[in-house]
């Protein structure tokens, strides 16, 4: 006997094929865990979709820690060194967001720009829709480009952050172009190309670069927990002086409490000598989570505390992510790191400007 066969469900059933979505797998992002994928989400800057890579859990029944990780100068968000902070929040089942913020920081859009801001602040936004998020444990890190974001938005949302982590950040622009051009570091060039100029002949540029710069800020981030970490040999064998760091925290720091802030002369000396010796009131020194890179020099004002390390232009990862796994939103910082949270992987490396 023949089979039979009703036409109309053949026709209905092929029509269903037809119309569902292909399942397909998401290629792999080269160096990232499978589990981070790349997604866009919607700017409040110019309504625009911008990218990111992201990460949460599978279990949301619990709220779970964000940690916004910030690029370099040159990178974007598919920069292989945000690897390490994916696979720190993969282990200890926090959130991640890893946005573009305009990408490399050579175009108006870039390079500290409101659209910038309006990005980062969007991409939380867009983890808190997605992901359950604990609010009071959103925290912020990044080195080199990304330590000059992580000082901005702690100067311009000081209220989104349980705690900022930045490592080897520009807080002056226009200064930075200035010593850039100096040693003959090419970001001279950037830095001209994004503002349309040169900072030190058109009082409009500098005031780009200005409205660009932590310093501009940071006077409103001394209620955020910020740990700024500078190595003492960048600016001579990297790309960004120590100084800029020390500034950074003198501009947290209050200015009617004596010894609050590190006298300028004292950091002019620092950055001629190539040591701390000349910088006062340093903190006891002895901090096994920079394991080979050890603070030369350290000093805590409120919740903002700066620290100099033995190297260059780098992020010790073991040291920021502990930190910033002690703070809590609406806390005063954390200083004493409780219990050691070891990376599971060897991905201690240092990232550049570059």
């Amino acid at each position: 006997m023949k089979p039979s066969f009703c036409i109309p469900s053949v026709i209905a059933a092929l029509l269903l094929l037809a119309l569902s979505p292909v399942q397909s797998q998401t290629p792999a992002i080269k160096g990232f865990p499978s589990a981070v994928k790349k997604i866009t989400y919607l700017s409040s800057g110019d309504q625009s979709q911008q990218p990111a890579l992201f990460f949460t859990p599978a279990d949301i029944s619990a709220k779970r820690p964000l940690l916004v990780a910030l690029h370099t100068w040159s990178g974007d968000y598919l920069q292989g060194g945000g690897k390490t902070y994916a696979r720190w929040c993969i282990d200890q089942n926090w959130s991640f967001i890893h946005p573009n913020f305009r990408g490399a920081n050579w175009t108006p859009e870039a390079m500290g720009s409101d659209l910038v801001v309006a990005d980062i602040l969007s991409a939380v936004e867009y983890a808190k829709k997605n992901a359950n998020i604990d609010e009071t444990r959103i925290y912020l890190i990044g080195v080199s480009g990304g330590g000059h974001a992580s000082l901005l938005m702690a100067g311009r949302s000081p209220k989104t952050w349980a705690g900022v982590s930045a490592w080897c950040g520009i807080s002056d622009l226009a200064k930075w172009h200035g010593e850039c051009k100096k040693s003959t570091q090419v970001y001279w060039k950037n830095i001209e190309k994004a503002l349309g100029g040169d900072p030190s002949e058109d009082p409009a540029i500098k005031k780009q670069a200005d409205d660009r710069s932590p310093l501009r800020y940071l006077h409103s981030a001394a209620g955020v927990p910020l740990d700024i970490n500078h190595g003492i040999e960048d600016g001579r064998s990297g790309s960004v002086p120590f100084t800029h760091s020390l500034h950074a925290f003198n501009h947290c720091a209050p200015t009617n409490v004596m010894g609050a802030i590190i006298p300028t002369d004292a950091i002019e000396k620092a950055w001629q000598a190539g040591n701390a010796d000349t910088l006062p009131d340093s903190l006891p020194l002895a901090d096994p989570l920079y394991g080979s890179l050890p603070p030369v020099y350290r000093k805590i004002s409120g919740n903002t505390r700066i620290t100099l390390f033995q190297g260059g232009h780098q992020i010790i990862h073991l040291a920021a992510l502990n930190w910033l796994a002690q703070q809590q939103k609406g806390q005063p910082s954390e200083w004493e790191i409780k219990k050691v949270i070891p990376l599971k992987t060897s991905d201690e490396e240092t990232q550049s400007g570059k």
